[in-house]
């Protein structure tokens, strides 16, 4: 079993726009997951996604580092008390910021359900990255 999701993305922006949009809660909200949240170590955050088929979904963890550029919390899923760490890198290169999204801890969850939970975050992170993506393309080029 897999326990470790990482995805990398460059983007041609400058590293600070890229941490805004990953730390502050107002640019979280409006391209990923409602949320509130604050990039200070020990904030107890909660995002709550849109509802949907199956309702609402809440996530809720504690920011353990939040030094730029690198954050990184806890990830709980509602109704799991699996606890796993999302970690989010930054680092300026020539021309831009690269990301680095590393997701860990997966395997706490039981058997089957701990890939089942696998394949669902690493679409999600690839849904999320995409949402980002394009939230850097029409709101930061925007400004």
């Amino acid at each position: 079993m897999k326990d470790r999701i990482i995805k990398e993305k460059l983007f041609n922006h400058p590293i600070e726009k890229i941490w805004n949009a990953i730390s502050k809660a107002e640019e979280i909200s409006s391209w990923f997951i409602k949320a509130d949240f604050k990039a200070e170590k020990d904030y107890q955050y909660t995002f709550t996604s849109e509802p949907n088929e199956k309702g609402c979904t809440t996530i809720n963890g504690i920011v353990k580092e939040a030094n730029p550029y690198v954050l990184a919390y806890t990830w709980i899923v509602a109704d799991t008390n699996i606890e796993t760490t999302v970690t989010w890198t930054l680092e300026a290169i020539q021309g831009g910021t690269k990301l680095k999204l590393e997701h860990s801890g997966i395997s706490s969850y039981a058997g089957d359900t701990a890939i089942a939970m696998f394949e669902s975050f690493n679409g999600g992170w690839d849904n999320c990255i995409n949402g980002l993506t394009n939230y850097l393309k029409q709101e930061v080029n925007a400004r």
